[in-house]
């Protein structure tokens, strides 16, 4: 009772963790838990957490083991494939949970052995519990990034288990990610992610006494548990006597079978001989016990079998065990399905046989030395086998069929049982025959006992036949193995006929639609002359300057059109000069004489300023030094710059001497100066070096102390003569000059760039691979371009876009950009950068996305999104506009393997015939894309000529050629080249920041910690894992130590290599040289056996670990303080949600205002309100005096009074402006940035954006946020007033990350995510250091653990894969473009051309043939909704469908409701003749909108919480009935057609792999067993096991279990490569895979009835900016479908149209409201 009291105890603590657990919830992000293929974070899954969720799986029947463990490895083969890197962990504690199922017990036990011993998965089974040291200690070791757990046990205890795990993850910085609700495709792994949060850990700190002691006490109740689940059938046996008995009868057994043997047979004989002896224990016990001796022994109150029919039980255990050992699978899967239940008295029985098993099991490693064959323990026992063999003796054996067993089968058992008995010493357990000595009935009566799977009746197998060009063509060479249905088949002669629908309601569905272009909000109507309006137009294109001039100091060029001549190549030697004219001979001789007129005016300035300089230097180097760069940037003749450097030399040298003079110790910044000036002077003047100058060179040279650098410049004596020994000593830098330079000036060595420059480009000198970008445009080729962010791979797209201008005033650039901000920009650039005089109507360049568009088809250069170009594709009657395009630029390409919209890319790449500029940052198989798209290509130059040649033909044949200048004729080439460049122009520092007290330390972070010597050894060094030079000293320096014994150490010491022998000029080129070498050796110590040296040397580079506990939120200010401090801004802070982006922004910005009041005198408040209140009163004066001077309209005398109002007006603002201004130390903002007209210009554009107000508040302290939930206007304040220099401090999420020209001094990481892997680790990093101003970036990680830091660093980028290209709207899509489009020809080779280029299946002919059939289905489904003829031709309201692509597959459902009348039935006016509808109307119809297109699901569990809502409904209601049922006849009817889709897909299944164990490939194939009578009878279920996993079937599933809509995907072929996920049902109710209903959020209705998104915060658990996001996205459906029904409808006055546009009025100004 005590231990039953200690838990009662602590129900309430209990309960207080299941409640903080469910609170966190609704909030849990549901997202891809690991990205693109990388390997992924290192994480955990609960062993405990994958069994319970695999044994709730629905199409899984108790018993059928093969079947458990079959999903157990579809789910890990499905992580791994995705890149997972994982352990699997089983506590022992969590045993305990399943003394009441004791049926689960062994089945733990074997899949723990299974997963440890057949396969190579990290199994850990030591720690004891989640609370335990061990655990703890392996936490902090690992680190994994999250933790795979339930949030619902198989009963509330084992739910408690699971709390604990998931509080004490929690409280060690680990997230939690749920088992239940996940989803998966064909790329990604969905499921609810629950971050560890600052609240949580402290919840444990704070009540880690009473978790432990909860924990104790549920320990100690599961025990109780055990101990009364043994007592009733063990009696006085206890657990350790049972272990005892167990490991006697194994050892037994090793005597009598001396030669090894399998699990399934050892087990059976064991455990069926040691549940005899102990059911015999049992009878005797319960003899005494009913006897009247009382004990305390339960009474068992069931009657119970007898010892002899125990041993039938057991005869029939032994025979369905030789049934597992010689059958097939395929066999198997057709075993008759037995419904019937097995009787109660013999529950006890099986019971005490599967404790049995388990001990048995748990002592398996007694049979260490002895041959035991572990392959089959996934495959112990089957309980519906056993079922049949028993319905057998007792039913059908009785009534006399006998049938024969078969001899193999028949001498297995027999060798069985008589080993059964020989274990069995006690007493005589009967002979093998017969298997049944009893006649008692195992099994209830039932009137169906046999499952029957012949009724469901499958649909009829066969295609609609449908006449179609673009079926022949893509999918023609399938068609003949087709099955198809005769012209008379009901289904065909059913087909629906659209007309009654238009007629019924005067609409004209099939009447074409605007498409998005038409609808998007146009932001100027081209073609107004209303002055407002113009002003309008003219202050847009004044501020796209200012933004464009933001971006870079590019002036702008105008453009004049040339006549195409055929290109130069600028690559080939100029050929032998032409004579010049004597026009080239004046404009020749004019250029030299302007450029000795500007040679002497500079000369002339800078001998005004030198001397000043010169003082300066003395005084304060670093500003004099400053002041002199700048005069030499602005310089152009060379003579100038050397007099410059040499006096910058001298200056230094003098400055070094003074400083050696009185110092000790030496500041080596003054002898980098004069390094750096020795650098310039000899690399970029050497032609203009005079002996004299060359002899103080070396001279300066002797005096850092580098005698042989001083010597190898100037031979003699001379120069060093007057230098003693001793002096040189007090001068000397004390390192030798290599070292010097790599360690102390290695940002600043020179890179290698070309000195000449390139006709085409103005403002620099291009690198080679920059110009073979420029010959890429000038060849008018394709090209993949893959360049580490900012090394300047964009200007090509500028330049290409320079070279369309000039062709003409037709052609069209489009330049596709992944996100709208980035549309913006680059919209701005080109506005900033280029200026052309077009004929009226015409525009330079347009933009178009989702949100707005602007002059886009009547422009030159298009910049737009993937999914708004992919409209102007598939529309039909845009083709003219289409053949305009002369080259598409596609930016951050990498975004073909991202989240969303990844297949738009792919569509796009397929579909334009014209060439391309594909540009990426880092991705790791640039070969395998740039192959495909050759591939693409290779395709477009057959259609194109195919096409040519039609063309001729029809020219021949007189019909007259189109006027417009036809791309065809353009010379284009079908080449597409890759492109790669890996060098970045400056280096980056990694630093890693800690918490010493109150202070923030930074640790240098060396590249190679990252390393370990495994690492290396399989895949050496990353190709981007850089060094800085003196991280390239340093490690010299760690290999140095190492290895006493080194023999290559000389060799490799940095004053002896070779590369830098006798230079005094050291460049970037050299130290990489040096870098690489080093590297090389030390990969080769770990492969030649120096590993452990190897080990050493990284050991000595990494830095201590750090690992804090404070709440980093609030430390934030301080590491901004603190980079402040260290010069270290501007910085950009990296975090991941859109809460933590705002919140550190403002916690920065209040740090500031406190530190301002603290400063503040305090009298200033007072006097600022006293000073508000006199302007207040001469405010007032002003405008009476105005009022009077307005009504007389004499000339006043008065004016004098009005002007001295004035006066004391100004007088008071300037005091009060004086006495509110932010002393220069409270912001962070550069006054001196930016003029205050240009600044009040930003911010006069954001005063009434929702977010507005709040923006130019922390502005105006140098901070700013930026995310995706900002309006376009908001986010360009913030990067503006970056990119200007005024804002120094941005948060922002990985949006910014993405293209955005935003460069910074540093970058900061400050929030660890999933979000945060290889690929946007290195965009983020890559905006530190500014070309042109830092020469080092400098990377801070804040808060982000070592392991993960050391994973970003190493971890490759992700490979590019391509995911399912196909929807059905897509598809549709398609077919309107080839029976619509105006030119048919080039409509059919763009259709084609995206059927059969998805990256896909690529190389992959088994993914092309699954595909193909994918498009028949569409195509079927298409033709029987009505949507398409069998001709392929759009019928109905095909338009509306595809016009809602966005919501596949609500847009289907939607439209099927509203062909079914039911929105008419809805909308009914308040009374007759009106045309406003009730507010009940109204929200009905947005509940039944929020249920097809407002879809959020909460985790099923979060349905249980205590909490209470203040505003919101939260949970979604269902559908209105008559919604409902047509929504589920809709399902039935999808599912049946897909159903017969997958049994005709089936064949494409690769059946060897169908019959093995996914992750441990165990084949179970097999011999089929022929001999046996039995075998024949009991397996006879032929039919329906098409679709299915025979691993499945032997749950009794069949193809009628796809007959419904929820049937989970591990049921079908795994190896089709297709699955449910595809086929476009909307599930009226979401089932997680425990069963539990998921339920909506009803965040969309719930705005619509209270109108605050406050509500959506609080209740409905939602960040402020992603409800917004969402609700604009719903607002924006819902007028789509308003404006598309006003355009289908004849009549003025109909109810659903006037409906929806009330109901998109009313949301639309809810939602501007907030």
């Amino acid at each position: 009772m005590a231990a039953r009291m200690g838990l009662e105890e602590h129900v309430m603590f209990l309960e207080k963790m299941s409640q903080l657990i469910l609170s966190e919830m609704p909030e849990a992000e549901y997202s891809s838990i690991f990205n693109d293929f990388v390997e992924s974070e290192f994480f955990l899954i609960d062993g405990d957490s994958l069994l319970t969720t695999c044994i709730c799986e629905k199409s899984l029947k108790r018993g059928q083991e093969l079947h458990f463990f079959y999903l157990v490895e579809c789910y890990l083969v499905d992580i791994i494939s995705k890149g997972g890197q994982f352990a699997v962990v089983f506590f022992k504690d969590a045993e305990y949970a399943y003394f009441n199922f004791p049926e689960l017990l062994p089945l733990r036990t074997a899949l723990i052995l299974h997963l440890q011993r057949n396969t190579t998965i990290d199994v850990r089974t030591t720690f004891s519990g989640c609370l335990s040291q061990e655990w703890k200690t392996f936490l902090e070791e690992s680190y994994p990034y999250f933790l795979i757990v339930a949030d619902e046990g198989l009963n509330h205890l084992q739910t408690h288990l699971f709390n604990f795990l998931i509080i004490q993850s929690w409280a060690m910085k680990i997230n939690a990610v749920l088992s239940s609700g996940q989803a998966s495709d064909i790329l990604r792994l969905y499921a609810y992610f629950m971050p560890t949060k600052y609240r949580n850990q402290m919840f444990f700190k704070q009540n880690k006494e009473r978790v432990e002691n909860a924990y104790k006490a549920l320990i100690t109740q599961l025990e109780k548990c055990r101990v009364l689940a043994l007592e009733s059938l063990f009696g006085n046996l206890k657990w350790m006597h049972m272990m005892e008995e167990a490991c006697e009868t194994i050892s037994l057994l090793k005597q009598l079978w001396p030669e090894g043997s399998d699990i399934r047979r050892v087990l059976c004989v064991t455990s069926c001989s040691l549940s005899l002896r102990m059911y015999r224990h049992f009878l005797e016990n319960r003899k005494k016990t009913t006897s009247g001796q009382k004990t305390n022994i339960q009474q068992v109150k069931s009657n119970c079998l007898t010892l002899q029919e125990m041993e039938d039980l057991c005869r029939l255990h032994c025979l369905s065990v030789v049934f597992l050992l010689h059958l097939s699978l395929s066999q198997r899967a057709c075993t008759r399905f037995i419904t019937s239940h097995w009787i109660n008295d013999i529950q006890t029985c099986l019971k005490m046989k599967k404790w049995c098993d388990y001990f048995i099991l748990s002592n398996i490693n007694i049979f260490e030395f002895w041959n035991l064959n572990l392959i089959h323990l996934s495959d112990l026992s089957d309980e519906n086998l056993l079922k049949n063999i028993a319905f057998y003796f007792e039913n059908e054996n009785i009534q006399g069929l006998h049938l024969n067993l078969g001899n193999v089968i028949m001498k297995d058992y027999e060798h069985l049982w008589n080993t059964v008995s020989k274990l069995v010493r006690e007493f005589d357990v009967g002979k093998p025959f017969p298997v049944r000595a009893t006649k008692f009935p195992f099994l209830k009566k039932s009137p169906s006992p046999i499952k029957d799977t012949s009724k469901e009746k499958m649909p009829n197998l066969g295609f609609i036949p449908m006449s179609c060009e673009v079926v022949d063509k893509f999918a023609g060479d399938i068609l003949k193995d087709l099955p198809f249905l005769k012209s008379n088949d009901p289904i065909v002669t059913s087909l629906v006929k659209q007309k009654e629908f238009d007629e019924l309601v005067h609409w004209h569905s099939h009447r074409p639609l605007s498409d998005d272009y038409d609808r998007t909000k146009c932001q100027f109507d081209e073609k107004s002359r209303d002055p407002y309006y113009l002003k309008s137009v003219q202050k847009y294109h004044v501020f796209q300057r200012f933004y464009g001039n933001s971006l870079e100091l590019v002036s702008s060029k105008v453009i004049v059109m040339q006549a195409t001549k055929p290109k130069k190549n600028f690559g080939e030697p100029k050929s032998k000069k032409t004579r010049e004219t004597k026009a080239e001979i004046i404009t020749r001789e004019n250029k030299k004489r302007l450029l000795a007129k500007e040679e002497q005016k500079e000369e002339q300035k800078w001998n005004a300023m030198s001397l000043s300089v010169e003082e300066e230097v003395k005084e304060n180097l670093t500003s004099g030094i400053k002041k002199l760069e700048d005069f030499l940037k602005s310089c152009k003749s060379n003579s100038v710059k050397f007099q410059i450097e040499m006096v910058g030399l001298n200056a230094c040298l003098k400055a070094w001497k003074e400083h050696c003079q009185g110092e000790t110790t030496k500041d080596l910044s003054i002898a980098v100066q004069v390094m750096k000036r020795i650098h310039s002077l000899i690399d970029n003047y050497p032609e203009l070096l005079q002996e004299a100058d060359q002899q103080f060179i070396a001279r300066c040279l002797k005096y850092l102390g580098f005698d042989e650098l001083s010597s190898s410049l100037y031979p003699t004596q001379v120069a060093g003569d007057d230098i003693k020994k001793k002096k040189k000593n007090k001068y000397s830098v004390g390192i030798g000059p290599v070292r010097f330079q790599l360690q102390y000036m290695g940002h600043y060595l020179i890179r290698n760039e070309r000195k000449d420059p390139d006709p085409r480009v103005q403002h620099f000198v291009p690198d080679t691979w920059q110009r073979e970008l420029l010959d890429v445009v000038d060849n008018n080729e394709s090209a993949v371009i893959v360049a580490p962010t900012s090394s300047g791979k964009t200007y090509a797209s500028y330049y290409c876009m320079e070279k369309v201008l000039k062709e003409s005033n037709e052609g069209v650039v489009v330049y596709v950009a992944p996100t709208k901000a980035l549309v913006n920009q680059v919209a701005a650039t080109v506005y900033n950068r280029f200026t052309k005089n077009l004929p009226n109507g015409e525009a330079l360049c347009g933009v178009f996305t989702r949100d707005y568009r602007h002059d886009a088809l009547n422009c030159q250069v298009l910049v737009t999104v993937p999914a708004c170009f992919e409209i102007l594709l598939l529309a039909p009657h845009r083709q003219q506009w289409v053949k305009r395009i002369r080259y598409v630029i596609f930016d951050e390409v990498h975004c073909l393997g991202g989240e969303l919209g990844g297949e738009i890319w792919e569509h796009l790449l397929v579909m334009i015939r014209c060439p391309f500029l594909a540009l990426s940052a880092t991705i790791s198989n640039p070969e395998h894309l740039t192959e495909w798209l050759q591939s693409v290509k290779r395709y477009w130059k057959q259609a194109d000529n195919k096409m040519g040649k039609n063309i001729a033909s029809k020219r021949h044949a007189g019909s007259c050629a189109n006027s417009h200048h036809d791309y065809r004729q353009m010379k284009q080439s079908y080449k597409v080249r890759l492109v790669l460049y890996g060098e970045r122009y400056n280096d980056l520092e990694k630093h890693v920041c800690s918490i010493k007290g109150d202070d923030i330390c930074f640790d240098h972070f060396h590249p190679c910690a990252a390393l370990t010597t495994d690492h290396i050894e399989k895949y050496g060094f990353p190709s981007d894992l850089a060094l800085s030079p003196r991280e390239t000293i340093q490690l010299y320096d760690s290999m140095f130590q190492s290895w006493e014994s080194w023999p290559r150490a000389q060799e490799l010491c940095p004053e002896e290599f070779i590369h830098f022998e006798n230079k005094i000029v050291i460049k970037k080129l050299d130290a990489r040289k040096y870098e690489e070498s080093l590297k090389a050796e030390l990969t080769s110590w770990v492969k030649n056996g120096n590993a452990k040296e190897a080990k050493m040397v990284l050991k000595n580079l990494s830095p201590d670990s750090v690992f804090s506990s404070e709440n980093m939120i609030e430390m934030f200010p301080l590491l901004v303080e603190k980079l402040r401090k260290m010069e270290k801004l501007p910085a950009l802070f990296f975090l991941f949600k859109l809460g933590a982006v705002e919140g550190s922004a403002k916690s920065a910005s209040n740090f500031l205002e406190k530190k301002q009041e603290s400063k503040r005198p305090p009298k200033a408040e007072k006097e600022a309100n006293v000073m508000a209140n006199k302007l207040r009163k001469v405010k007032k004066s002003i405008e009476k005096q105005k009022i009077i001077d307005e009504k007389s309209q004499k000339k006043p005398r008065k004016m004098d009074q009005s002007l001295i109002h004035e006066a004391e007006h100004n007088n008071l603002l300037k005091i009060l402006e004086k006495n509110l201004e932010i002393p220069q130390d409270c912001t962070y903002a550069d006054q001196k940035a930016m003029d205050i007209e240009a600044l009040q210009m930003v911010f006069d554009r954001v005063k009434f954006a929702r977010k507005g107000a709040e923006l130019i508040a922390l502005a105006k302290r140098g901070i700013g946020y930026h995310h995706r939930s900002l309006t376009a206007k908001e986010k360009q304040l913030v990067e503006i007033l970056f990119r200007k220099g005024f804002i120094r401090v941005v948060t922002a999420t990985g949006t910014l990350a993405l293209g955005i020209n935003m460069p910074c001094k540093s970058v900061v990481f400050a929030q660890n995510s999933i979000f945060l892997d290889a690929l946007s680790y290195r965009q983020m990093s890559g905006r530190a250091g500014r070309r042109g101003q830092d020469l080092l970036g400098d990377v801070y990680f804040f808060d982000i653990p070592l392991p993960k830091i050391e994973k970003l660093i190493k971890s490759n980028v992700p490979e590019l894969r391509g995911r399912f290209p196909f929807s059905i709207t897509l598809v549709l899509r398609l077919m309107l473009l080839a029976s619509k489009g105006d030119d048919p020809e080039d409509a059919m080779a763009k259709v084609l051309s995206v059927l059969k280029h998805s990256l896909l299946s690529f190389k992959r002919p088994r993914a092309m043939e699954m595909l193909k059939l994918y498009f028949l289905f569409s195509l079927q489904f298409l033709v029987k909704e009505g949507y398409l003829n069998q001709k392929g031709s759009p019928t109905g309201f095909a338009g509306l469908v595809s016009h809602l692509h966005y919501h596949e597959p609500s847009n289907l459902v939607f439209v099927s409701f509203l062909v079914r009348g039911l929105f008419h039935n809805l909308c009914q006016p308040t009374r007759k003749g009106s045309k406003r509808f009730s507010q009940d109307v109204m929200e009905k119809l947005v509940l039944v909108l929020a249920n097809l297109f407002g879809r959020r699901y909460f985790p099923a569990k979060f349905q249980d919480t205590a909490v209470k809502f203040y505003q919101s409904k939260v949970f979604l209601e269902d559908l209105p009935e008559d919604f409902n049922a047509a929504l589920h006849e809709y399902n039935m009817q999808v599912t049946k057609d897909f159903a017969s889709f997958l049994l005709i897909v089936s064949r494409l299944a690769d059946m060897k792999q169908e019959y093995q164990l996914p992750l441990s490939k165990i084949d179970f194939t097999g011999k089929e067993c022929e001999d046996s009578q039995l075998v024949s009878h009991l397996m006879n279920c032929k039919e329906g096991r098409v679709a299915i996993s025979p691993f499945v079937c032997l749950s009794g599933n069949s193809d009628g279990d796809l007959l419904q809509p929820a049937t989970p995907n591990h049921v079908i072929l795994r190896t089709m490569g297709i699955d449910h996920t595809q086929a476009p049902v909307l599930r009226s109710q979401m089932f997680d895979n425990q069963g539990r209903r998921m339920p909506l959020n009803a965040y969309a209705l719930d705005f619509y009835k209270h109108g605050s998104l406050i509500g959506l915060v609080q209740d409905n658990r939602m960040n402020e900016g992603e409800a917004y996001v969402s609700l604009k996205d719903f607002a924006l459906t819902i007028q789509s479908i308003s404006v598309s029904l006003r355009e289908l409808c004849e009549n003025e006055e109909d109810n659903v149209v006037l409906a929806f546009e009330q109901l998109s009025d009313t949301f639309f100004k809810k939602l501007n409201k907030v």
